[in-house]
């Protein structure tokens, strides 16, 4: 039975500074990697529109996510929250919060009922890599995941484990080498998707 994965493509476009094209080039690469490797994949383009049910629907389906989009100001575009809001609020068949009035031993948080479906965040970013682990600079020492908790804790509170993160960073600096990029981003595919 083939493994089925649901690629979100969170971008939100911006003239000059966030036309798409460098998500849109890891979109194109994760596609590519998952068919020919046998995976069933469907896929939203969250910016282009989506019916809630049908991404409801998705979600169930999918053994796998993967989230790729753009991180502005230290988080996701808004476009994308609203996208969960709206998805995970009207997903009632899996967004249990854990907690029983007959059992105080279950925390909440522990509800999920997408148990055994794993997601993967692959980002891009303007700020270095440098910026993560690094106690004097803008994220106090916390890592690249600890800094997309909210992002974590809600795929958590679903039922859903994280697999290896990617990010891409410093995508202004002018001297960003794609090819060397996406077969860092095929490593943590194969990693994530392949070896497990």
């Amino acid at each position: 039975m083939s493994k089925k994965v649901l690629i979100l493509n969170g971008h939100q476009y911006y003239d000059v500074v966030a036309k798409g094209e460098l998500t849109q080039n890891y979109i194109d690469y994760a596609k590519n990697f998952f068919k020919e490797n046998g995976f069933e994949v469907k896929y939203t383009h969250i910016e282009k529109g989506y019916e809630t049910k049908d991404e409801c629907d998705k979600f169930e389906w999918a053994d796998y996510i993967l989230f790729q989009y753009p991180v502005y100001w230290m988080s996701l575009p808004w476009i994308s929250k609203k996208y969960i809001d709206e998805t995970f609020t009207q997903g009632i068949h899996y967004t249990s919060d854990g907690r029983s009035r007959s059992d105080a031993s279950k925390l909440y948080g522990s509800g999920g009922l997408l148990q055994g479906k794993k997601y993967m965040l692959s980002l891009t970013y303007n700020c270095p890599k440098s910026a993560f682990n690094n106690e004097n600079s803008l994220f106090d020492g916390l890592s690249l995941d600890e800094a997309h908790v909210a992002v974590h804790k809600t795929f958590q509170f679903c039922g859903l484990k994280p697999l290896e993160t990617y990010a891409v960073h410093d995508i202004f600096k002018g001297d960003l080498d794609l090819e060397k990029e996406l077969a860092k981003f095929k490593n943590i595919l194969t990693k994530n998707f392949l070896e497990k």
